[in-house]
């Protein structure tokens, strides 16, 4: 079998293409989880705990500098604002995935249960 016919046959099996149209939806709904988390419940959620920026949240290692050349060297930082909204956005994410997987299980019982009658 040609490489060409191969790549056709492994390209166009419906698995394939299901999960092309999974990779992209899911794409698009993390853009709009990391949306939900960065504009909607991390502004609120700063503003309760005294006005925190979560983005601006960090750690400075090493402040910055100038070095003889006159070049700026930059700060060394740890963002863990940065890294707790990422940690929202996972398990926003994850919350829905596993709800998406329970429905999908929970129809695929009773279609098995009715098969079976």
């Amino acid at each position: 079998m040609s490489m060409v016919k191969e790549f056709q046959e492994f390209a166009v099996k419906g698995n394939m293409v299901d999960m092309a149209v999974g990779i992209i939806i899911g794409g698009a709904f993390g853009k709009i989880v990391t949306s939900l988390v960065n504009d909607v419940i991390m502004p609120p959620l700063g503003m309760l705990l005294g006005k925190v920026d979560f983005k601006e949240l960090a750690f400075t290692m090493k402040a910055a500098t100038v070095d003889a050349a006159g070049a700026e060297v930059a700060a060394v930082q740890l963002n863990y604002g940065m890294f707790i909204q990422n940690v929202v956005d996972f398990l926003i994410v994850a919350l829905a995935v596993f709800m998406m997987v329970k429905v999908i299980n929970s129809l695929r019982r009773k279609q098995e249960a009715a098969a079976a009658k």
